[in-house]
């Protein structure tokens, strides 16, 4: 997209929009200082929260390792219940308590995803503090997770994990409009973990991949090797379509052609059925996948993938989450 290309350099139009950016990053100091003289309000949840954000626009691999950390809780016996905006969604009225009724339409992509992974209850509001409370009233929980909410500093949080596209990282390292930075980078300062998602490392950073080889089928289930699908033509509807193809190319599939679809793009039948025809394969994400359920053909594929974290980096942000709660609920 001409935007993203935009961010990733310091050209001409985006020295050009630079004052607005300038004007953005005085609204984000002042909007801090606010909430720091507690001039703007805040609300403490009464168990721990948990955020997983984004300092960028754009994807950076946040819902795979949202879905990864509930996981990990969940084995070692802890109640977790997520939080989202849902971006993409429109449902007639919030907060939305997911189920398998409710449509991605309502919902967004994201949240049906962890949803859909995880089993867990999960909630979409625009109002993070209006989720909270109904999860709380709804369950009994150790941990909320917030998928995405870095700058929603209305809710108070109790640990902070940002994620990072190792490839682009900050891009021209400008503000929005003319970067794709939504705070100063000073504000990884603050937080309690980085990671990068592929890429390398500095210091006190945590590596993570997305891990995935087994295709599954939209309207069969059936499972098989992404290496033995033949005639693929890839789609991505993401923040980073890009790194969905690269990845294909890298496992050995050989692409046809691919598509880059804007990110939360609702599919429709007629979108996407004229890309292929009965000898091809149309092989996409998981979270375009949770969208076309309803209207898949018989080759139509997703390629689901799971966060993996380097080992001292994974025990390292399950033990300062877990020492938050005061209950052990594995011996």
């Amino acid at each position: 997209m001409m935007i993203e290309k935009i961010w990733l350099t310091r050209s001409w139009l985006s020295i050009l929009i630079l004052p607005c950016s300038i004007l953005y990053g005085i609204i984000i100091l002042l909007r801090q200082l606010c909430y720091q003289l507690k001039i703007l309000p805040s609300w403490k949840a009464p168990i721990p929260i948990i955020v997983v954000g984004n300092l960028t626009v754009g994807g950076n691999g946040k819902t795979p390792l949202v879905i990864w950390l509930v996981k990990k809780l969940l084995s070692k016996g802890y109640r977790v219940g997520v939080i989202s905006r849902g971006y993409g969604g429109k449902a007639n009225s919030y907060p939305l308590l997911l189920n398998k009724k409710i449509s991605i339409k309502e919902s967004g992509d994201e949240p049906a995803l962890i949803y859909w992974r995880t089993g867990v209850p999960v909630i979409v509001s625009p109002n993070r503090v209006i989720a909270v409370k109904m999860l709380l009233s709804k369950q009994k929980l150790d941990f909320i997770i917030s998928d995405d909410g870095l700058q929603h500093y209305t809710l108070q949080r109790d640990f902070e994990i940002v994620v990072i596209d190792g490839t682009r990282r900050f891009g021209n390292g400008w503000l929005l409009p003319a970067g794709p930075l939504r705070e100063y980078k000073y504000r990884l300062k603050n937080v309690n973990a980085i990671i990068i998602n592929d890429g390398i490392t500095k210091h006190d950073e945590i590596a993570m991949q997305l891990i995935g080889d087994i295709a599954i089928n939209l309207l069969t289930g059936e499972k098989k090797s992404v290496l033995e699908l033949n005639q693929v033509i890839a789609i991505a509807g993401i923040g980073n379509p890009a790194r969905f193809f690269l990845s294909l190319k890298k496992k050995g599939v050989q692409l046809i052609a691919t598509y880059s679809f804007s990110d939360h793009q609702l599919y429709k039948f007629s979108t996407l059925s004229h890309l292929v025809n009965d000898n091809q394969i149309l092989l996409m994400t998981e979270k375009d996948g949770v969208k076309c359920f309803h209207f898949a053909q018989f080759n139509w594929w997703y390629l689901p993938v799971n966060a993996k974290l380097s080992k001292p980096g994974a025990k390292k942000i399950l033990s300062e989450i877990i020492s938050l709660t005061k209950f052990n609920r594995i011996n």
